[in-house]
């Protein structure tokens, strides 16, 4: 079933069900009030008809007869609305109307005990039931609704009074206020079901822009954005649904840069393969046949065993990534003083260094550089900044240093140089996998897929800390790394 129609039926069932139990209310009220209505007229017919009745003699003090004269005109006066009255005298025996000969009617003994008890009775009486009711003068087909209350005479039962209307007339008038309740449910039904039907309608279309924005994005349409006013819930879910879609616009733009760099990877990854390849092949086909003299066979050799370095190391380079990415490394975190392997890091490069021109200058700390961190990928990390450093400086200086800082509890490590620097775009992108800041400077020495500084990042967070980059173009880049001391976290919003 449409989502529309499953609206409109729960709208019209609420509706309806509240209609229900307000026509039941009002219909069960409106009878009760118009039979209480009428019972209070006729007890107040019973009692004025006692007043005139019951007159008492000012000389002898007795009370006069009851006389079918002085009923009669009382039943004159209320004939448009069809009263009568019956008398049972202290006998419990009709005396008006006055029954037929040989006849004596009397009131039910229940009755007559709770008339003697001073209670007044409301009942309705029906034609075919006469035990216990009055003989009327006319009328006697007809159902009346009636009232019996009790005379009394200095304590005493005198006399009792049998009111009565024709219930005809009362349910004329109940009818006809439920006539007016029915149609006035009619009409509010109509008006149940025009609006349930706008209302659904409007619920539904504003799913069903929902679902047009969904294909569109399913199409690969990251433009659209859906209008909310933050009324509801379904303009939180199109709140949620828009920033989706700039998350998925987000990461089809980073997945398409990614794969633009895959390629690129892949093609530099291919070239630089093929080289040393086609170089081993030729030189052992040289060898298998004799082609190469005896003279240069040291040398050709020792270029096989360089070629294969270097594809080893482009191979290695992947894997590590790979495994620090998805965290398949185990992180021996300990305290070292981090002064001895900067030294060490440092005149291990100092050859590669100088064949670019280059001076590295390591700046002494004054005492222990106390540094919490896995040792092997502490010197993974600093040799990688400085040989990123060295691959980008010809000529210049590359400084060193690392310090402490209490106050964050940390050690922080600076790598500067006077290279060629970066602008803000190629600041932003370093991290990430196989880009590279100038794809000209392929020093096949240092590395040449472009993941060093992506793996230098990832052991940086693997270790909880934290690594920034200074740049200018032409100026030069400056590295600093803090490492946290254990106990303490990296919080971003700290103050540096």
């Amino acid at each position: 079933m449409k989502l529309i129609y499953q609206n409109m039926l729960s709208f019209l069932f609420v509706i309806l069900t509240t209609l229900g139990i307000i026509l039941y209310s009002v219909t069960s009220a409106s009878t009760s009030w118009e039979y209480n209505r009428t019972y209070k007229s006729l007890e107040s017919y019973a009692g004025n008809l006692e007043k005139i009745a019951l007159k008492t003699d000012p000389k002898t003090g007795q009370i006069h007869n009851i006389t079918g004269d002085n009923i009669r005109t009382v039943e004159q006066v209320l004939s448009e609305r069809n009263v009568q009255f019956a008398i049972f005298d202290y006998n419990n025996s009709q005396v008006y109307p006055t029954p037929p000969t040989n006849v004596k009617l009397h009131l039910k003994q229940s009755y007559w005990k709770k008339l003697k008890q001073g209670k007044t009775i409301r009942n309705i009486q029906k034609p075919q039931n006469t035990e216990g009711n009055p003989r009327l003068r006319k009328d006697d087909n007809r159902s009346y609704v009636y009232v019996l209350t009790p005379w009394f005479q200095n304590g005493k039962l005198i006399a009792a009074v049998w009111a009565g209307s024709d219930v005809s007339e009362l349910q004329t008038n109940i009818g006809e206020i439920n006539r007016r309740l029915y149609f006035a449910l009619l009409i509010s039904l109509l008006a149940a079901i025009i609006l349930s039907f706008l209302l659904s309608r409007y619920q539904v279309n504003r799913i069903n822009r929902l679902r047009g924005a969904t294909k569109r994005v399913a199409n690969n349409d990251f433009s659209v954005q859906i209008e909310s006013k933050g009324r509801d819930e379904l303009d939180d879910l199109a709140d949620d649904f828009n920033q989706m879609v700039k998350s998925l616009e987000a990461s089809d733009t980073e997945i398409k840069r990614q794969e633009q760099r895959r390629k690129e990877f892949m093609a530099d990854a291919s070239h630089e393969m093929r080289t040393p390849l086609t170089t081993i092949n030729g030189l052992l086909e040289g060898l298998a046949y004799d082609a190469i003299p005896e003279e240069s066979k040291g040398q050709s050799i020792q270029l096989m065993r360089n070629e294969t370095k270097r594809l080893i190391r482009l191979v290695n380079e992947n894997l590590d990534y790979e495994k620090i990415r998805t965290n398949q490394i185990t992180m021996a975190k300990r305290i070292f003083d981090a002064n001895k392997p900067l030294q060490d890091i440092t005149s291990q490069l100092e050859k590669k260094a100088e064949t670019s021109g280059d001076e590295l200058i390591l700046k002494p700390y004054d005492g222990a550089l106390q540094t919490y961190a896995d040792y092997d990928r502490f010197v993974q990390v600093i040799f990688n900044v400085m040989q990123n450093a060295i691959q980008f400086t010809n000529d210049g200086k590359i400084f060193i240093s690392g310090i402490r800082n209490e106050e964050r509890h940390a050690s922080v490590f600076t790598v500067s140089d006077t290279g060629i620097g970066m602008s803000e775009d190629q600041v932003k992108n370093i991290w990430d996998r196989y880009y590279k800041a100038d794809p000209s400077r392929k020093n096949r020495k240092y590395g040449e897929s472009g993941l060093g500084l992506s793996i230098v990042h990832q052991l940086v967070e693997n270790h909880g800390g934290e690594i920034e980059v200074k740049s200018k173009l032409n100026e030069g880049t400056t590295f600093i790394i803090t490492l946290f001391d254990e106990g303490y976290e990296h919080k971003p919003n700290e103050e540096k």
